[in-house]
């Protein structure tokens, strides 16, 4: 058992009412591993991974590092197949159908299930070009579509109010924290079915952190999200079940309260009570 301390800890630092983060009821499976073993050459760095991810939550993945979580996360929009000595066994699907099919389109599937990483990378273009990138790539180019889903998606990003007026400006000339939202807003534009974050906000500061983590919490109704994070603190506030990883393996994957209050591994108590990691 975990001290009663950390226990009350972990509960102080929930933002969100009880009531606001009850699962509904029979959520359905967003995304889903079987027996998912992942090489980089010879070095395998996932274990016969097995997991289940329920949409319109948040899903944390936490773990020393080096231990899987990013090449995990990257399973889901096959960000790994740029790296030309990967391979990948087993199955990984997408509201039950295989992404690793040979008659999946990967420019389809990397719309469905966006990404956002650990620092900003706006474009050297304007606010609006920045938000409105992977609409032109899709072909929509009239104007008051590209208006109308920016204005949407800077909304959705919380962002909205602080860039109306300076959507011609360089998203460049922006904070560290509203970059990063533009990057979530980019993501939004094409209205993804998941989204995957890779620690988005190691980079920043404690409010824009704390902006974010808000923000996420308000787009879980919409869209299904993953997070890596090394915050375990970040993970308590915001997600409803983490996985723990250690050395390519799963060792736990459960609600969020459960596996840092009352963990059923050893390993999982000894790194989230920080006596390793």
């Amino acid at each position: 058992m975990v001290s009663s301390t950390f226990a009350m800890e972990i509960n102080l630092m929930k933002r969100i009412p009880d009531s606001l983060e009850t699962q509904k009821p029979q959520q359905k499976i967003a995304l889903s591993v079987y027996d998912v073993t992942a090489w980089y050459g010879d070095f395998a760095a996932l274990h016969n991974i097995s997991m289940s991810i329920k949409e319109n939550q948040i899903t944390s993945l936490i773990g020393p590092s080096g231990c899987g979580k990013s090449t995990f996360l990257r399973l889901f929009n096959r960000m790994n197949d740029f790296i030309s000595d990967f391979r990948v066994s087993g199955t990984v699907k997408l509201n039950g159908k295989n992404i690793y099919s040979k008659a999946v389109d990967v420019v389809q599937l990397r719309k469905d299930v966006g990404m956002v990483f650990q620092k900003p990378n706006p474009f050297p273009k304007s606010i609006f070009e920045n938000v409105a990138y992977g609409l032109r790539i899709q072909g929509i180019n009239n104007k008051s579509v590209l208006e109308e889903k920016v204005e949407q998606a800077l909304k959705q990003a919380d962002l909205w109010n602080d860039v109306k007026d300076i959507l011609k400006r360089s998203a460049l000339a922006l904070s560290g924290g509203q970059q990063q939202r533009v990057c979530i807003a980019r993501c939004l534009a094409v209205e993804p079915k998941v989204i995957l974050m890779d620690e988005p906000t190691s980079a920043l500061d404690p409010i824009s952190t704390a902006r974010i983590e808000v923000l996420l919490n308000e787009l879980k109704d919409r869209y299904t999200i993953v997070i890596v994070t090394h915050n375990m603190q970040q993970a308590a506030r915001i997600s409803q079940q983490t996985a723990f990883f250690y050395i390519g393996d799963l060792i736990e994957f459960s609600d969020t309260e459960k596996l840092f209050t009352n963990p059923e591994e050893e390993r999982t108590q000894n790194y989230v009570t920080g006596r390793f990691g």
